[in-house]
């Protein structure tokens, strides 16, 4: 039994905890305060009956008590006529209904405090009912501001958490430009140093090099001979 018991205890602490976590207390709230405007309601209906009970047996006794009118003068009318065997008897009926109407009376003194009673009790209720409601409000009110809050908090806090990301993948963004930069200018200056060479009437070959500087520097010499030679210049003058 004592394992079940912790068992069955840490079953509805879970069970509660989950309640707590599912719970909207502005829910629960308004879920009370309805159920108060649903007692006051009922109240409400119980005085509506009570009243109407009473108005309908003071209805029967206006009733009875006209008849005991109409008996205590059909008395006279018998005693006038000297038949005092039919006053008796109109006296008789006219006790009779009286036992009835004081039997009614009491029936509407006890449904008039019943009345009293309920009245006082739903202006009680009412009253109740409206300071729940207001402080209903405020607390929700409350709440909507504090979950506002925390709302604004994680936000915020993830909002941090996501700069600090953003300011990593610059970094990295940076890091990578100025090393794509310095790449792109060491291949400009690369096909600078390239372009000259070819500019120079260098092939880019240094033993090619060499055997064209030695043709065009033989070239040269021959076409100088040549030229001395045409103008009577040349050693064979």
């Amino acid at each position: 039994m004592g394992l079940l018991s912790r068992v069955s205890t840490i079953f509805k602490s879970k069970v509660n905890n989950a309640l707590d976590k599912a719970e909207d207390p502005r829910e629960t709230l308004d879920y009370s305060y309805q159920k108060q405007l649903d007692q006051l309601q009922t109240i409400r209906r119980g005085v509506a009956e009570v009243v109407t009970s009473k108005k309908r047996v003071e209805l029967q006794r206006d009733r009875l008590l006209q008849q005991t009118q109409q008996w205590e003068q059909d008395a006279r009318d018998a005693v006038a006529a000297g038949r005092d065997d039919l006053a008796t008897e109109a006296l008789t009926r006219k006790q009779a209904m009286q036992a009835q109407i004081d039997g009614l009376d009491k029936q509407i003194d006890d449904l008039a405090h019943e009345e009293a009673k309920m009245m006082d009790l739903q202006t009680k209720l009412k009253a109740k009912v409206e300071e729940f409601r207001t402080q209903k409000e405020v607390i929700k009110a409350q709440y909507s501001a504090a979950q506002a809050q925390v709302r604004i908090g994680e936000a915020t806090h993830g909002l941090g958490e996501d700069m600090t990301d953003l300011h990593m993948a610059l970094e990295r963004a940076q890091d990578k430009t100025q090393a794509l930069q310095a790449r792109a200018s060491a291949i400009d200056e690369i096909a600078d140093s390239d372009t000259l060479a070819l500019g120079s009437g260098g092939s880019g070959d240094s033993i090619r090099d060499e055997l064209n500087k030695m043709h065009s520097g033989t070239g040269v010499s021959d076409e100088l001979a040549r030229m001395k030679a045409e103008l009577g210049k040349g050693d064979a003058s």
